[in-house]
């Protein structure tokens, strides 16, 4: 079981993250991916502050844990979790998110952004460069893992299923991907344009190790991920972490409009209030 310290402190981390979220969209003048960003809020730092083996002072160690961000429309995500661990600043992002010589753009580039493992936006992507890499460790003996995020939407796309099928059948151990199951897609909830149940099974059919999880329990994703099967010629991973789009905020719960939207002032403070109280009414508990 994890730690109930640690348990605490990416609780804190997490409404940090989304507090950042909420800033952003608030001072930006354009719409951004809320929805998803805080759909996969507790995935993102349960990885960048508890699992992944990282170091923002040594981004190019060899022995480093390698993330792609398959779903790259979450990348203000992905940036605010970089910025909490020490990658960079978050003002730098506050700044100059969205300008065209900013190194924070609406999809992350690795060109632009030391730290990004791969420049990712097109959906269905993530996972054939993740089994890339995952493959390329196992020929030269190295030891850490590759993590790939993907949206559950973005999983109707082929080339996920083809990587998948190459991922299980070169038994790719080293390999986690982890599904933001929110169940909606850009326009519509996912499975009233596309049916995807029974979804763990077809992750199992490519030959893979399934684990569900709830996706808002801090406690549960370190659980999970601290009980990943060794590295070696074992399975793949897919963690299937159950989530709520918008999470955090209620008026972004499970509303398609909120893929990507942009704060008014009243908005800002009323959802900037609830995050602020869900994190002293889950601290309390925990005391």
């Amino acid at each position: 079981m994890a730690d109930p310290q640690e348990v605490r402190r990416l609780e804190e981390l997490t409404a940090e993250l989304r507090r950042n979220l909420l800033r952003l969209s608030y001072g930006y003048s354009g719409p951004i991916h809320l929805g998803g960003d805080m759909s996969m809020a507790e995935i993102l730092i349960a990885l960048y502050h508890h699992t992944m083996n990282v170091d923002p002072t040594d981004f190019r160690a060899p022995d480093r844990d390698r993330f792609i961000l398959s779903k790259g429309h979450g990348a203000v995500g992905m940036y605010t979790a970089m910025a909490l661990r020490g990658y960079f600043d978050f003002e730098e992002i506050v700044a100059t998110y969205g300008r065209l010589d900013s190194a924070y753009g609406m999809h992350p580039c690795k060109i632009q952004l030391p730290g990004v493992e791969s420049s990712t936006g097109s959906l269905g992507h993530g996972l054939p460069i993740a089994v890339g890499l995952a493959f390329a460790a196992r020929q030269r003996h190295r030891s850490h893992r590759v993590f790939c995020l993907m949206g559950d939407g973005e999983t109707c796309e082929g080339s996920i299923w083809e990587a998948a099928n190459t991922a299980g059948s070169y038994r790719l151990g080293n390999l986690v991907g982890i599904i933001d199951r929110n169940r909606q897609t850009q326009s519509s909830l996912e499975e009233d344009a596309m049916n995807l149940e029974p979804y763990p099974d077809r992750w199992a059919a490519f030959g893979w190790h399934v684990v569900e999880v709830d996706g808002h329990d801090v406690g549960a994703l370190c659980d999970v991920l601290d009980s990943l099967p060794p590295v070696g010629r074992g399975r793949p991973t897919a963690v299937v972490a159950h989530t709520i789009k918008g999470k955090g905020v209620s008026f972004m719960e499970r509303q398609v409009g909120w893929h990507a939207n942009s704060l008014g002032e009243e908005q800002y403070h009323a959802a900037l209030a609830e995050v602020n109280a869900r994190l002293a009414a889950r601290v309390g508990v925990a005391s």
